[in-house]
């Protein structure tokens, strides 16, 4: 889902779009002449692959996204929650898949794993 940057106002704009289960649900809202805040939740189930065992399991998330989108590049360091969309258009899917991507890329363990501390060896 792609949202032209000039097209979001001063009015916060209602946005949704999901993927692998997740639902990515807030508003736009412009918070400057080259900045728009995203203001969302996602929320949903997908599976993950225990870091461990190796074993599928179902990860819940419900987690509040606030994020300062930009149609220029960003010069400010200190912040680093800001995602430049230097093509005009904001991709929310591209947002969510980043945020899924993030999550999946991270370490997990499933529930019988996480509170396991014996060594654990798996002969194939």
């Amino acid at each position: 889902m792609k949202i032209v940057f000039d097209k979001i106002g001063s009015t916060a704009k209602p946005i949704e779009v999901s993927s692998k289960g997740i639902v990515l649900s807030g508003t736009l809202q412009k918070s400057g002449y080259h900045r728009v805040t995203l203001d969302a939740q996602m929320q949903g189930n997908f599976l993950l692959d225990c870091d461990r065992c190796g074993e599928s399991y179902t990860y819940s998330t419900d987690t509040k996204l606030y994020l300062k989108l930009s149609d220029l590049v960003s010069e400010d360091k200190d912040d680093l929650d800001i995602i430049e969309f230097l093509d005009g258009e904001i991709d929310i899917s591209y947002i969510l898949e980043s945020e899924i991507t993030s999550i999946e890329s991270s370490y997990h363990y499933c529930t019988t794993c996480d509170n396991n501390d014996e060594d654990f060896e798996i002969e194939y």
